[in-house]
């Protein structure tokens, strides 16, 4: 099985936000989420469930900003 960056598709209550992509990336995501889902797309998550987590795991997992973020803490 493909060992892939997103995992955990966790319920959680959202918050409403509009964002439009492109057609590439539509496919992109499609294509990704069928990979996520052991190559079937039958039962594959649509890709607004699988944009939340990617940006989570982006912010989670870029240095710069982490070391932004700890610069601007007091203490």
């Amino acid at each position: 099985m493909t060992r892939l960056k997103l995992a955990d598709l966790a319920d959680q209550k959202p918050v409403r936000l509009t964002v439009e992509v492109s057609v590439r990336l539509h496919r992109e995501l499609l294509a990704y989420a069928t990979a996520l889902n052991g190559g079937d797309a039958k039962g594959a998550p649509p890709p607004e469930r699988l944009i939340p987590p990617m940006i989570e795991r982006f912010i989670a997992t870029d240095r710069s900003f982490a070391k932004t973020r700890r610069g601007a803490q007091p203490g």
